[in-house]
């Protein structure tokens, strides 16, 4: 565990706080006591953010940030710890992205994703450094994903950022071991989660963005972030099968995995209903904006949605990962043999 000898409530920074996995993670640390500072840039979704953590026992704190800003990103952790002491645990989530070929996205909108997503991190993390490194004490949690590892098709924007956020967090890291440092930076990867981004993501899709199953709900991400907050020297944790045996095959079959979501890949990430015409997105503005809408936590995918993993249960005690990681080898046989036998076929 990172080294706090403070007595009292943890001082814990949460991002993207106001829907999905940060929301569902500010709730988990609430119900521990914590003081939550809870960063997001829509104001509705925050103030009910807030709510919840009030009514789970902790504190909050709302601060209204567009962390693709370093200066707002460090004018809210200078806020958090005016109002509830040293920051304990800062947890990078906030991202936004576009759903498109590639060559169907701006390179406005590509720089505006990719700041948000990946600078939103570097920013995040910065700040967090800054106040931790000279007490010696504090954990860094990365909320990543199995596509920082294996890219899909339509998500060149999320992916690349993904990427770049493992890239990034291992450079720190490194560096902290080499200071001899007790702070510590981890990383958990998800798999497939049912929040709102699919309801407000911009999308050039001609039917709406959907998870690639299986789907997990947040609450099964949020306690993972929560157990690598208190256990923050592993370099990363796996979150669902689905996630290790992404990982897996990416390494064993990247060609093979290049073929098979080439042509799996496109429809998979889509429902059956068409997109609507006007349908809202929050690159550039908060989804909760003039309308005062709250999104919550969840997404639309509740009815398809699975409330425990397994597998990140086994994760959290390392004698049993090994386990794990054979049952996700059976997995990766399974999807890879049909495009195996369709290559050779060929």
């Amino acid at each position: 565990m990172s080294r706090r000898h403070r007595p009292g409530p943890r001082t814990v920074v949460v991002t993207g706080a106001s829907a999905g996995i940060g929301r569902a993670t500010a709730r988990l640390f609430a119900a521990q006591g914590a003081n939550v500072a809870l960063l997001a840039r829509g104001r509705t979704g925050l103030d009910a953010a807030a709510a919840e953590v009030e009514e789970r026992g902790g504190r909050a704190l709302v601060l209204p940030t567009d962390v693709a800003d370093a200066e707002q990103v460090e004018a809210a952790a200078q806020a958090a710890e005016d109002a509830f002491g040293p920051v304990d645990v800062w947890v990078n989530d906030a991202f936004s992205t576009v759903f498109a070929p590639f060559t169907e996205v701006d390179a406005d909108e590509y720089r505006r994703a990719t700041e948000v997503t990946y600078l939103g991190y570097v920013n995040g993390t910065r700040a967090a450094l800054r106040r931790m490194l000279p007490r010696d004490a504090g954990a860094i949690v990365q909320v990543g994903s199995a596509l920082g590892f294996r890219s899909v098709p339509l998500q060149a924007v999320y992916c690349g950022a993904k990427h770049a956020i493992n890239g990034f967090t291992s450079s720190v890291r490194t560096e902290l071991l080499h200071q001899g440092s007790r702070v510590a930076v981890t990383v958990v990867q998800m798999p497939a989660v049912n929040t709102p981004q699919f309801d407000w993501v911009l999308s050039r899709l001609p039917k709406n963005p959907r998870p690639v199953a299986p789907i997990y709900q947040p609450e099964v991400a949020a306690r993972a972030v929560l157990h690598a907050a208190d256990h923050p020297r592993r370099k990363q944790y796996y979150v669902g099968l689905s996630t290790v045996a992404t990982i897996l095959g990416n390494r064993v079959a990247p060609a093979l995995l290049d073929r098979y979501l080439a042509r799996t890949g496109y429809a998979s990430q889509q429902t059956d209903q068409r997109a609507q015409a006007h349908r809202p997105e929050n690159l550039w503005q908060p989804a909760d904006g003039p309308d005062g809408v709250d999104h919550g936590a969840h997404g639309v995918f509740d009815d398809s949605s699975h409330p425990h993993s397994p597998q990140a249960a086994l994760a959290r005690h390392p004698v049993l990962v090994a386990a794990a990681s054979a049952a996700a080898g059976a997995a990766v046989g399974a999807v890879l043999g049909p495009v195996r036998r369709g290559r050779r076929g060929g």
